[in-house]
C-alpha cells in the first residue's frame, strides 16, 4: 500500500520563476502523438539495446550540456529531479501523461524508494492516465510484485515495454505479461525487423513506429501490416505513430491510406475542486498519509 509519508522534503507548491514556468508549459503540451503531456521526475539514461542507438532524448539533452540553468545543463547524465514530483497534482485537466519521456524510471541508478514516490503521486493524482515505458522490464516486474504492488492494481496507470527486435524486445513482452497490472502496452518503436508471431494475450495496446532523424534505420511496410493484423485478430488497440526516416513529416503516419489512433479505454475520474487539490498538496508536503 502506498504510504504518502514517503513523499518528504518536496516543495510541491513552490512558486514558478519565469524559466520554471516555461518548462511547466512545455511539459504539459507534448508533441508525442500518443500522449498529452510528459512528466520527467528523472532525467538522463544509458543505452542497453539496439533500439537505443539513435536515442532522441539523448540527442536533445546533449545539445544543452553546459548551458547554465537549463534542465539539461548536465546533458543526458542520469539524475533525479525531485522538484518535478508534484507536477501531476498541479495539472487540473485530466491528461494522458508519458512518465519519463527523457529517461527510464526503472534504470538501475534510480533508487527503489524514489520509484515508489513517483508511484505515490500517480496514485494520488488519479484523474490523469499515466503511461510508463521501460526497457528494464525485469526490474519493473520485480517491483510490481513487491514495493509497487499498490500501483499495479490501479487502472489509470498503464505499464509498457519497448520492443525493437526479436532478441531484445520479445523477452520484455513475456516479462510484462507476467506483471500483475491492469493495463499493459507495447511501444514497438523503432521497429527494426519483422517480429513474426508475437502473441498479444494480456496486452491492451500496441504502438508501432519507425525510427526518425539522421541515420534512421528503415522499416518495411509488411512488418507493420503483420503487427496490425495480429492486433486486430486479438482485439488489441493499434496505434501507428509514424513511418519515420530523415524527414518524418514528409513520410507521415498513414498506413494504407488510414490513420490508426486506437487507445484502450480510460477510466473517467472526476476532477477534484481547487480547495481539495490545495489540501492534497499541503498533505503531501507535510508528509501525511
Amino acid at each position: 500500500m502506498c504510504n504518502l509519508s514517503l513523499i518528504d522534503g518536496l516543495h510541491l507548491s513552490y512558486p514558478l520563476c519565469q524559466t520554471g514556468l516555461l518548462f511547466e508549459l512545455v511539459s504539459a503540451n507534448s508533441k508525442i502523438e500518443w500522449t498529452d503531456a510528459t512528466w520527467n521526475p528523472v532525467r538522463g539514461c544509458t543505452k542497453i539495446s539496439p533500439g537505443c542507438l539513435h536515442c532522441y532524448a539523448e540527442t536533445f539533452a546533449e545539445r544543452f550540456r553546459g548551458v547554465p540553468g537549463h534542465p539539461f545543463e548536465q546533458g543526458f547524465d542520469l539524475r533525479l529531479v525531485p522538484e518535478k514530483l508534484g507536477d501531476p497534482l498541479r495539472w487540473s485537466t485530466p491528461q494522458r501523461i508519458f512518465v519519463n519521456s527523457m529517461s527510464d524510471l526503472f534504470h538501475p541508478g534510480v533508487p527503489d524508494d524514489y520509484i515508489v514516490k513517483v508511484a505515490c503521486v500517480m496514485k494520488a493524482a488519479n484523474r490523469h492516465t499515466y503511461q510508463i515505458l521501460t526497457k528494464r522490464a525485469g526490474r519493473m516486474q520485480e517491483l510490481l510484485k513487491g514495493k509497487l504492488e499498490f500501483a499495479a492494481e490501479q487502472p489509470h496507470i498503464w505499464w509498457g515495454v519497448s520492443v525493437e527486435n526479436r532478441q531484445h524486445g520479445l523477452p520484455r513482452i513475456d516479462l510484462l505479461r507476467d506483471s500483475p497490472v491492469q493495463v499493459r502496452f507495447l511501444s514497438i518503436e523503432p521497429l527494426l525487423e519483422h517480429l513474426g508471431p508475437i502473441g498479444f494475450k494480456g496486452i491492451n495496446w500496441v504502438i508501432v513506429g519507425g525510427e526518425s532523424g539522421p541515420g534512421a534505420r528503415p522499416m518495411a511496410a509488411d512488418w507493420v501490416r503483420d503487427i496490425r493484423a495480429q492486433c486486430h485478430s486479438a482485439k488489441v488497440a493499434f496505434f501507428f505513430k509514424q513511418w519515420g526516416g530523415v524527414r518524418k513529416k514528409e513520410t507521415g503516419r498513414e498506413l494504407d491510406d488510414r490513420t490508426y489512433d486506437e487507445f484502450p479505454e480510460r477510466p473517467q475520474i472526476p476532477v477534484p475542486g481547487l480547495e481539495f487539490r490545495r489540501n492534497a498538496l499541503e498533505r503531501l508536503e507535510a508528509g501525511m498519509v
